[in-house]
């Protein structure tokens, strides 16, 4: 007997893959473009000519602009497709640590 399944489950072989390419689908259905070089890095250009970059590592994301208002509508429009929490602020990402001095406009990744 065999069986043909209609969505993948978790567990299986396959289910990174299907939720990648369900993930893929939905994030340039937003108008957002895969980077040549790393494939898991997705970016789009704003109307101000500001960019937002979302960066996806399994099921974790990284998501940065210097546009509060377009990370905060690119999370609610994520959230309707996908169960997800927002952690706030990024302090470790991939065993980097990440500080910001916002008074000095400073980014040091150690």
């Amino acid at each position: 007997m065999v069986c043909k399944l209609k969505k993948s489950l978790y567990g299986l072989k396959q289910s990174p893959r299907q939720w990648y390419k369900r993930f893929d689908s939905f994030i340039r259905g937003k108008r957002f473009t895969r980077s040549h070089y790393d494939l898991f890095v997705y970016y789009n250009k704003l109307p101000g000519g500001e960019y937002i970059y979302l960066l996806l590592y399994v099921n974790d994301m990284l998501i940065a602009s210097k546009s509060r208002f377009a990370i905060d509508k690119l999370e609610k429009d994520l959230s309707t497709e996908f169960k997800m929490k927002d952690l706030g602020e990024v302090k470790k990402v991939l065993g980097m640590e990440i500080e910001r001095d916002c008074k000095h406009s400073k980014v040091s990744l150690t």
